[in-house]
Protein backbone atom coordinates (compact mmCIF):
# COMPACT_ATOMS: atom_id res chain seq x y z
CA UNK A 1 0.00 0.00 0.00
CA UNK A 2 1.14 3.75 -0.97
CA UNK A 3 -0.02 6.52 1.80
CA UNK A 4 0.01 9.85 0.68
CA UNK A 5 -1.31 13.15 3.18
CA UNK A 6 -2.60 16.59 2.25
CA UNK A 7 -3.70 19.38 4.46
CA UNK A 8 -6.80 21.70 3.43
CA UNK A 9 -8.12 24.73 4.92
CA UNK A 10 -11.86 24.38 5.70
CA UNK A 11 -13.63 27.72 6.36
CA UNK A 12 -16.98 27.65 7.69
CA UNK A 13 -20.11 29.62 6.44
CA UNK A 14 -21.08 30.76 9.88
CA UNK A 15 -19.18 30.51 12.53
CA UNK A 16 -20.02 27.93 15.39
CA UNK A 17 -20.58 28.30 18.67
CA UNK A 18 -20.87 25.46 21.33
CA UNK A 19 -20.84 25.77 25.11
CA UNK A 20 -17.17 25.84 24.92
CA UNK A 21 -16.07 28.02 22.46
CA UNK A 22 -16.30 29.32 18.79
CA UNK A 23 -15.04 27.66 15.58
CA UNK A 24 -14.77 29.61 12.50
CA UNK A 25 -12.50 26.76 10.92
CA UNK A 26 -9.93 23.84 10.55
CA UNK A 27 -6.93 22.57 8.70
CA UNK A 28 -8.11 18.85 8.31
CA UNK A 29 -6.15 16.43 7.31
CA UNK A 30 -6.82 13.79 3.98
CA UNK A 31 -4.85 10.85 3.51
CA UNK A 32 -5.00 8.27 0.32
CA UNK A 33 -4.09 4.59 0.54
CA UNK A 34 -3.66 3.07 -3.01
CA UNK A 35 -3.14 -0.47 -3.79
CA UNK A 36 -3.11 -2.13 -7.11
CA UNK A 37 -4.27 1.14 -9.20
CA UNK A 38 -7.45 1.88 -6.86
CA UNK A 39 -7.10 4.60 -3.86
CA UNK A 40 -9.41 4.76 -1.02
CA UNK A 41 -9.59 8.56 0.75
CA UNK A 42 -10.33 9.65 4.27
CA UNK A 43 -10.43 12.68 6.25
CA UNK A 44 -9.34 13.53 10.16
CA UNK A 45 -10.70 16.63 11.67
CA UNK A 46 -8.51 17.56 14.53
CA UNK A 47 -9.03 17.93 18.17
CA UNK A 48 -7.24 18.04 21.41
CA UNK A 49 -9.78 16.22 23.11
CA UNK A 50 -9.52 13.64 20.38
CA UNK A 51 -5.89 12.96 20.58
CA UNK A 52 -4.44 15.39 17.62
CA UNK A 53 -4.88 18.89 18.10
CA UNK A 54 -3.35 19.63 14.78
CA UNK A 55 -3.56 18.30 11.43
CA UNK A 56 0.28 17.75 11.40
CA UNK A 57 0.40 16.27 14.83
CA UNK A 58 -1.72 13.50 12.75
CA UNK A 59 -0.47 13.18 10.10
CA UNK A 60 3.22 12.27 12.07
CA UNK A 61 1.52 9.65 14.46
CA UNK A 62 -0.26 8.28 11.25
CA UNK A 63 3.11 8.10 9.57
CA UNK A 64 4.77 6.60 12.36
CA UNK A 65 2.76 3.86 12.57
CA UNK A 66 2.74 3.47 8.99
CA UNK A 67 6.24 3.21 8.43
CA UNK A 68 5.45 -0.79 10.20
CA UNK A 69 4.90 -3.57 8.70
CA UNK A 70 0.98 -3.64 8.60
CA UNK A 71 -1.67 -6.61 9.43
CA UNK A 72 -3.74 -7.89 6.85
CA UNK A 73 -7.24 -6.84 7.86
CA UNK A 74 -9.26 -3.34 8.43
CA UNK A 75 -9.85 -4.92 12.09
CA UNK A 76 -6.10 -6.02 13.08
CA UNK A 77 -4.99 -2.54 11.52
CA UNK A 78 -7.56 -0.29 13.85
CA UNK A 79 -5.96 -2.42 16.77
CA UNK A 80 -2.74 -2.08 15.76
CA UNK A 81 -3.08 2.16 15.28
CA UNK A 82 -5.36 1.75 18.85
CA UNK A 83 -1.85 0.06 20.60
CA UNK A 84 0.06 2.24 18.88
CA UNK A 85 -1.29 5.17 20.29
CA UNK A 86 -2.63 6.54 17.26
CA UNK A 87 -5.65 9.41 18.28
CA UNK A 88 -8.84 8.12 17.49
CA UNK A 89 -9.32 11.53 15.03
CA UNK A 90 -6.07 10.30 12.81
CA UNK A 91 -6.94 6.74 12.82
CA UNK A 92 -9.88 7.92 11.56
CA UNK A 93 -9.46 9.36 8.59
CA UNK A 94 -6.98 5.70 8.06
CA UNK A 95 -10.19 3.39 9.32
CA UNK A 96 -12.19 5.34 6.49
CA UNK A 97 -9.62 5.17 3.51
CA UNK A 98 -9.28 1.10 4.09
CA UNK A 99 -13.05 0.81 4.01
CA UNK A 100 -13.18 2.99 1.04
CA UNK A 101 -10.29 1.32 -0.41
CA UNK A 102 -11.68 -2.68 0.03
CA UNK A 103 -15.52 -1.29 -1.33
CA UNK A 104 -13.99 0.47 -4.28
CA UNK A 105 -11.84 -2.66 -5.27
CA UNK A 106 -15.32 -4.84 -4.45
CA UNK A 107 -17.26 -2.74 -6.70
CA UNK A 108 -19.33 -1.83 -3.92
CA UNK A 109 -20.26 1.68 -1.86
CA UNK A 110 -19.55 0.90 1.56
CA UNK A 111 -23.01 0.54 3.01
CA UNK A 112 -23.98 -2.44 0.41
CA UNK A 113 -20.24 -4.12 1.63
CA UNK A 114 -21.51 -4.04 5.38
CA UNK A 115 -24.61 -5.41 4.39
CA UNK A 116 -26.74 -2.26 5.14
CA UNK A 117 -29.06 0.32 2.56
CA UNK A 118 -28.68 3.76 1.98
CA UNK A 119 -31.92 4.20 4.33
CA UNK A 120 -31.65 7.35 6.41
CA UNK A 121 -33.66 9.38 8.59
CA UNK A 122 -33.51 13.01 8.04
CA UNK A 123 -30.51 14.98 9.21
CA UNK A 124 -30.52 17.49 11.72
CA UNK A 125 -28.85 21.35 10.88
CA UNK A 126 -27.11 23.06 13.66
CA UNK A 127 -28.16 25.90 15.05
CA UNK A 128 -25.31 27.28 17.13
CA UNK A 129 -25.38 29.18 20.45
CA UNK A 130 -26.28 32.90 19.25
CA UNK A 131 -27.67 36.10 20.47
CA UNK A 132 -31.32 35.97 19.19
CA UNK A 133 -30.99 38.59 16.35
CA UNK A 134 -28.71 36.48 14.72
CA UNK A 135 -30.68 33.09 15.46
CA UNK A 136 -33.99 34.98 13.88
CA UNK A 137 -31.52 35.28 10.58
CA UNK A 138 -29.95 32.14 10.91
CA UNK A 139 -32.93 29.71 11.64
CA UNK A 140 -34.90 31.14 8.10
CA UNK A 141 -31.39 30.44 5.95
CA UNK A 142 -31.54 26.60 7.33
CA UNK A 143 -35.51 26.01 6.54
CA UNK A 144 -35.01 27.32 3.10
CA UNK A 145 -31.78 24.92 2.54
CA UNK A 146 -34.20 22.33 3.46
CA UNK A 147 -34.07 21.71 7.06
CA UNK A 148 -36.37 18.84 8.51
CA UNK A 149 -34.77 18.91 11.82
CA UNK A 150 -32.74 21.49 13.89
CA UNK A 151 -30.32 21.05 16.54
CA UNK A 152 -30.27 24.15 18.98
CA UNK A 153 -26.83 24.40 20.75
CA UNK A 154 -27.51 25.40 24.08
CA UNK A 155 -25.54 25.55 27.68
CA UNK A 156 -24.12 29.21 26.93
CA UNK A 157 -21.95 30.37 29.53
CA UNK A 158 -24.75 33.61 29.90
CA UNK A 159 -26.45 31.23 31.91
CA UNK A 160 -30.27 28.96 31.09
CA UNK A 161 -32.06 32.46 30.98
CA UNK A 162 -30.09 33.65 27.88
CA UNK A 163 -30.72 29.68 26.47
CA UNK A 164 -34.03 30.30 26.92
CA UNK A 165 -34.23 33.83 25.19
CA UNK A 166 -32.17 32.18 22.53
CA UNK A 167 -34.47 29.08 21.59
CA UNK A 168 -37.67 31.26 21.47
CA UNK A 169 -35.88 33.21 18.82
CA UNK A 170 -35.96 29.90 17.51
CA UNK A 171 -39.52 29.19 17.71
CA UNK A 172 -39.77 32.75 16.39
CA UNK A 173 -38.49 32.18 13.30
CA UNK A 174 -39.63 29.08 11.97
CA UNK A 175 -43.22 30.58 11.16
CA UNK A 176 -45.39 28.24 9.21
CA UNK A 177 -42.54 25.45 9.47
CA UNK A 178 -42.66 22.22 11.69
CA UNK A 179 -39.32 21.06 11.68
CA UNK A 180 -38.13 18.26 14.33
CA UNK A 181 -36.56 20.06 17.35
CA UNK A 182 -33.61 19.00 19.57
CA UNK A 183 -31.10 20.18 21.83
CA UNK A 184 -27.55 19.82 22.61
CA UNK A 185 -25.86 21.20 25.51
CA UNK A 186 -22.74 20.30 25.30
CA UNK A 187 -22.42 19.74 29.10
CA UNK A 188 -23.24 23.29 29.31
CA UNK A 189 -25.33 22.40 32.64
CA UNK A 190 -25.46 21.68 36.05
CA UNK A 191 -27.82 18.77 37.06
CA UNK A 192 -30.41 21.36 38.81
CA UNK A 193 -29.89 23.26 35.68
CA UNK A 194 -30.43 20.21 33.37
CA UNK A 195 -33.88 18.81 35.52
CA UNK A 196 -35.04 22.98 35.05
CA UNK A 197 -34.10 22.91 31.29
CA UNK A 198 -35.24 19.46 29.82
CA UNK A 199 -38.95 20.64 31.60
CA UNK A 200 -39.14 23.90 30.08
CA UNK A 201 -37.58 22.50 26.45
CA UNK A 202 -39.80 19.65 27.30
CA UNK A 203 -43.21 21.77 26.96
CA UNK A 204 -42.05 23.09 23.84
CA UNK A 205 -41.89 20.10 21.45
CA UNK A 206 -38.05 19.27 22.14
CA UNK A 207 -37.22 15.21 21.24
CA UNK A 208 -34.39 15.03 22.92
CA UNK A 209 -31.43 16.69 24.99
CA UNK A 210 -28.02 15.92 24.28
CA UNK A 211 -24.96 15.66 26.65
CA UNK A 212 -26.68 17.49 29.26
CA UNK A 213 -23.76 17.63 32.03
CA UNK A 214 -20.03 18.02 30.89
CA UNK A 215 -18.24 14.37 30.71
CA UNK A 216 -16.80 13.55 34.21
CA UNK A 217 -20.62 14.43 35.54
CA UNK A 218 -21.89 10.60 34.70
CA UNK A 219 -22.38 10.11 38.57
CA UNK A 220 -24.65 12.50 38.06
CA UNK A 221 -27.07 10.88 35.36
CA UNK A 222 -28.87 8.33 37.93
CA UNK A 223 -30.48 11.78 39.38
CA UNK A 224 -31.29 13.24 35.89
CA UNK A 225 -32.63 9.86 34.19
CA UNK A 226 -34.95 9.24 37.24
CA UNK A 227 -37.57 11.84 36.33
CA UNK A 228 -36.32 13.42 32.68
CA UNK A 229 -38.47 15.12 30.92
CA UNK A 230 -36.88 14.11 27.51
CA UNK A 231 -34.90 11.66 26.53
CA UNK A 232 -31.20 11.92 27.05
CA UNK A 233 -28.25 10.74 24.68
CA UNK A 234 -24.66 10.99 25.55
CA UNK A 235 -22.13 12.59 23.26
CA UNK A 236 -18.84 13.47 24.57
CA UNK A 237 -19.17 10.73 27.17
CA UNK A 238 -19.42 8.13 24.66
CA UNK A 239 -16.16 7.69 22.66
CA UNK A 240 -15.40 3.97 22.70
CA UNK A 241 -17.75 0.63 23.02
CA UNK A 242 -16.40 0.12 25.93
CA UNK A 243 -17.79 3.51 27.82
CA UNK A 244 -21.37 2.32 27.64
CA UNK A 245 -22.06 0.06 30.05
CA UNK A 246 -20.95 2.56 32.68
CA UNK A 247 -23.60 4.80 32.12
CA UNK A 248 -26.36 2.35 29.90
CA UNK A 249 -29.03 2.20 32.55
CA UNK A 250 -29.11 5.69 33.23
CA UNK A 251 -29.78 7.56 29.55
CA UNK A 252 -31.48 6.80 26.41
CA UNK A 253 -29.03 6.57 23.97
CA UNK A 254 -25.42 7.28 22.53
CA UNK A 255 -24.13 9.95 19.65
CA UNK A 256 -20.87 8.17 18.60
CA UNK A 257 -18.83 10.32 16.23
CA UNK A 258 -16.16 8.76 13.81
CA UNK A 259 -13.69 11.57 14.69
CA UNK A 260 -14.06 10.55 18.52
CA UNK A 261 -14.31 6.36 18.11
CA UNK A 262 -11.29 5.90 15.08
CA UNK A 263 -13.46 5.63 12.42
CA UNK A 264 -16.13 3.13 10.96
CA UNK A 265 -14.70 -0.23 12.41
CA UNK A 266 -15.29 0.95 16.22
CA UNK A 267 -18.61 2.75 14.80
CA UNK A 268 -19.81 -0.83 14.55
CA UNK A 269 -19.15 -1.97 17.43
CA UNK A 270 -20.72 1.42 19.37
CA UNK A 271 -23.70 0.25 17.29
CA UNK A 272 -23.57 -2.96 18.62
CA UNK A 273 -22.80 -2.28 22.12
CA UNK A 274 -25.88 -0.08 22.73
CA UNK A 275 -28.22 -2.21 20.93
CA UNK A 276 -27.49 -5.30 23.23
CA UNK A 277 -28.11 -2.64 26.13
CA UNK A 278 -31.00 -1.42 24.32
CA UNK A 279 -30.39 2.06 23.97
CA UNK A 280 -31.02 4.33 20.90
CA UNK A 281 -28.19 5.24 18.50
CA UNK A 282 -27.31 8.63 16.74
CA UNK A 283 -24.31 9.53 14.36
CA UNK A 284 -22.87 13.02 14.45
CA UNK A 285 -19.90 14.98 13.18
CA UNK A 286 -17.22 17.42 14.18
CA UNK A 287 -15.69 20.00 11.62
CA UNK A 288 -15.82 17.52 8.35
CA UNK A 289 -16.03 17.54 4.49
CA UNK A 290 -18.29 15.49 2.82
CA UNK A 291 -15.30 12.92 2.55
CA UNK A 292 -15.84 12.28 6.38
CA UNK A 293 -19.48 12.99 6.22
CA UNK A 294 -19.83 10.12 3.63
CA UNK A 295 -18.02 7.68 5.01
CA UNK A 296 -21.01 7.96 8.27
CA UNK A 297 -23.80 8.37 6.05
CA UNK A 298 -22.71 4.85 4.76
CA UNK A 299 -24.04 3.72 8.34
CA UNK A 300 -27.10 5.28 7.78
CA UNK A 301 -29.12 2.50 8.50
CA UNK A 302 -28.19 1.97 11.63
CA UNK A 303 -29.27 5.27 13.86
CA UNK A 304 -32.36 6.53 14.80
CA UNK A 305 -30.96 10.32 14.57
CA UNK A 306 -28.47 11.36 12.58
CA UNK A 307 -26.54 14.91 12.47
CA UNK A 308 -24.20 14.93 9.30
CA UNK A 309 -24.11 18.78 8.41
CA UNK A 310 -21.01 19.98 9.15
CA UNK A 311 -20.59 19.72 5.12
CA UNK A 312 -23.17 22.09 4.89
CA UNK A 313 -21.38 24.93 6.61
CA UNK A 314 -18.28 24.76 4.99
CA UNK A 315 -17.63 27.92 1.94
CA UNK A 316 -16.51 25.67 0.06
CA UNK A 317 -16.60 22.02 0.82
CA UNK A 318 -13.58 20.90 -0.92
CA UNK A 319 -15.31 17.62 -1.54
CA UNK A 320 -18.50 16.57 -3.35
CA UNK A 321 -20.13 13.02 -4.04
CA UNK A 322 -23.18 13.49 -1.28
CA UNK A 323 -26.90 14.24 -1.63
CA UNK A 324 -28.77 16.18 0.28
CA UNK A 325 -32.29 15.64 -0.02
CA UNK A 326 -35.50 16.08 1.38
CA UNK A 327 -34.10 16.68 4.94
CA UNK A 328 -31.49 13.68 4.90
CA UNK A 329 -27.74 13.40 4.11
CA UNK A 330 -27.80 10.06 1.93
CA UNK A 331 -24.82 7.64 1.10
CA UNK A 332 -24.22 7.66 -3.00
CA UNK A 333 -24.66 4.56 -4.61
CA UNK A 334 -21.03 4.52 -6.25
CA UNK A 335 -17.92 2.36 -5.10
CA UNK A 336 -16.48 3.13 -1.90
CA UNK A 337 -18.11 5.74 0.61
CA UNK A 338 -18.51 8.07 -2.92
CA UNK A 339 -16.34 11.25 -1.86
CA UNK A 340 -13.89 12.93 -3.79
CA UNK A 341 -11.76 16.23 -3.64
CA UNK A 342 -12.68 18.42 -6.34
CA UNK A 343 -9.09 19.32 -7.02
Amino acid sequence: MDFAFRTIHLPKRFPLTISRGTITGSDNLFLTVTEDGVTGLGEMAPGSTEGAATAAEGEAQLRAFLAQPLPGSIHAIWAGAREAGVAPCALAALDMALWDLRARQAGLPVHRLLGLSPVAVPTSLTVGINPPEVVRERVPLLLAQGARALKVKLGTPDGIEADKAMFSAVLESLGEAKPLLRVDANGGWSLDDARHMMAWLAERGVDYIEQPLARGQEDALPHLFRDRALPIYLDESCRMSSDIPGFAAHVDGVNLKLMKCGGITEALRIVATARAHELKTMIGCMGESSVAIAAGAALSELFDFIDLDSHLNLAPDPASGLTFANGRTLPTDAPGHGAALNA
